[in-house]
């Protein structure tokens, strides 16, 4: 059995997170994604196996959003129908992309960064989970990063909820340099892209670790596509992929998708090997 996954404190909070998030967007959609390969959504009973499967695995960060379809729906669904299963969770939701299904059939996001939609935004994810608090909670930016937080004001409102005692911390998923650094100097945490491929944004890593902040990785993998491209096998592009993102001390977490039971085992080992290295 792989062995069991580690806790790591989230810079400036006291929330302590696997170094391996578990991201659900294919818990809720299936349309307008980037994945190399089709996939199909989990039902019920896959998704609680795969729940089990990665708290058996150490994993303790829940990683959804509004744009990810249904996802929180059906993970709210799931925490009600069994006790206890809450608990077992940091969860880390977003505001401002919204994911909307079309008449005819096909599902398109758009985005809203106002005050009002934010509030109601968090209101509808504490609702959906079934949960009374939620313990990070981030932008999800459209790429104009810098614009969106010096005039929506939206990190402000997080920060007023995060007093209310709604969330627990606060931060953005950012695409550009300036917007992460910009996200850390208002907020607790920024998730930016980190991989083999693109690394771009390695100034915002080397920013919060100068100034105590948490970093998450998203696309550790390059949404599957590092793993499917060079001469390396799949499984060392895995490996090489863990180490390049835990060879920075900034990182709290990466959040990895898989809902392939091998592949998240394959990831944990690949995650303990670099953590080692």
């Amino acid at each position: 059995m792989t062995q069991y996954l580690g806790r790591k404190r989230i810079a400036g909070t006291d929330l302590e997170v696997s170094p391996l998030g578990f991201g659900t967007v294919k818990f809720g959609r299936d349309q307008g994604v980037k994945y190399p390969e089709h996939f199909t959504i989990p039902d019920d009973r896959e998704m609680l196996n795969l729940l089990a499967l990665a708290q058996d695995l150490g994993m303790n960060l829940l990683d959804t959003a509004p744009a990810y379809g249904i996802s929180e729906e059906r993970l709210g669904q799931l925490f009600a129908r069994h006790k206890g299963l809450r608990e077992q969770w940091v969860i880390c939701s977003k505001v401002g992309e919204e994911f909307v299904t079309l008449e005819n059939g096909q599902g398109e996001s758009f985005f809203d960064f106002s005050e009002q939609h934010i509030r109601f935004s968090v209101e509808r994810s504490l609702k959906r989970l079934n949960t009374d608090v939620i313990e990070l909670m981030l932008v999800h930016s459209n790429g104009d990063d810098a614009n969106i937080i010096e005039q929506s004001g939206c990190l402000e409102v997080l920060a007023d909820l995060k007093r209310e005692g709604k969330i627990l911390a606060t931060g953005m998923s950012t695409k550009t340099v300036e917007g992460g650094v910009l996200a850390l100097k208002h907020s607790d945490v920024a998730m930016v892209t980190y991989n083999l491929n693109e690394q771009g944004e390695k100034p915002v890593l080397d920013y919060a670790l100068e100034h105590g902040k948490g970093i998450f990785i998203k696309k550790a993998f390059a949404s599957g596509h590092a793993c499917l491209s060079g001469h390396l096998a799949n499984e060392n592009r895995v490996l090489e992929s863990m180490k390049l993102v835990f060879s920075h001390p900034a990182v709290s977490s990466a959040i990895v998708g898989t809902i392939n039971p091998a592949h998240m085992q394959q990831n944990v080992e690949a995650c303990l090997e670099a953590c080692r290295t």
